[in-house]
């Protein structure tokens, strides 16, 4: 305790200390400052192919211009880096599933608000090359692949509650774990896997084949586009707003292309 002591008192003599923000995988900025302003607009995510569209949109746009001094995108990479920047309140903006905002009291305690929402889906069991049963008898000593980010509903959470409903755990079926959808069907299509538990897209009927799912959950909660809305900054909002179907417009990921906008501004603002 007496070295604890020393040292809080040597930094205070020596080093004035100031708040470090959480760091993670990666943090792209605009190419110059929009301002002088210190306040810069913060925008966490963990879908990568947002990170540039979400950089272009928010830079350019006048009411960040005018309201910012420069924009900030973190790419989260696991469930700590949301941890910290949404149990925190770090971010202006967040694209995030809706059950890590009111898990944390996000909404109440920050003021954050959905603004767009992407999609419900389902969950499915994938298979390569028959249709999966929902029995313990099946699934005995399977290699099911899942996903290593235990905020994911159709990755991680609903294969994980099936699983356990059945009796089965990781004595009696061997759990794969990947980082994301993609490497999950890559791991599907090398034979590295016997199952995978995700969500079907529109592409995949040009590898695999829909005869070979099996619904684990029918409505699982799509991502959504949370606003800190602390004060009422309706401009803010509409331009925001307006950024995220430019956004989901360029999109290459169909699933993200489908948006809709909560309550829209009658007229966005756009000067």
């Amino acid at each position: 305790m007496a070295v604890c002591c020393v040292f809080a008192g040597f930094s205070q003599n020596f080093v004035k200390l100031t708040p470090i923000p959480p760091q993670t995988g990666q943090i792209l900025t605009c190419s110059t400052a929009l301002s002088t302003n210190p306040e810069t607009f913060d925008i966490y995510l963990t879908e990568q192919s947002f990170a540039e569209l979400a950089l272009s949109a928010l830079c350019s746009n006048p009411v960040i211009q005018r309201q910012f001094g420069n924009v900030r995108v973190t790419i989260g990479e696991n469930d700590y880096d949301t941890f910290r920047y949404i149990s925190h309140g770090v971010s202006n903006l967040a694209l995030v599933k809706a059950n890590v905002v009111t898990a944390f009291g996000a909404d109440e305690i920050y003021g954050y608000e959905e603004v767009a929402m992407h999609p419900d889906y389902s969950a499915y069991f994938i298979a390569l090359k028959e249709k999966p049963e929902l029995t313990k008898e099946y699934l005995l000593g399977k290699r099911i692949g899942i996903l290593d980010y235990p905020s994911s509903r159709s990755g991680h959470i609903v294969p994980k509650t099936r699983l356990k409903a059945l009796g089965l755990n990781t004595n009696n079926i061997h759990l794969h774990y990947y980082n994301s959808h993609g490497e999950l069907r890559r791991a599907l299509l090398a034979g590295d896997v016997d199952i995978i538990s995700s969500y079907w897209d529109k592409n995949d009927g040009k590898k695999l084949s829909r005869s070979y799912i099996t619904a684990l959950e029918e409505s699982v909660s799509g991502m959504r586009w949370y606003l800190k809305m602390q004060t009422r900054n309706t401009d803010l909002r509409c331009a925001v707003q307006s950024a995220i179907q430019t956004m989901s417009a360029n999109q290459t990921k169909k699933y993200y292309q489908q948006v809709q906008i909560e309550e829209p501004c009658i007229d966005a603002v756009t000067q």
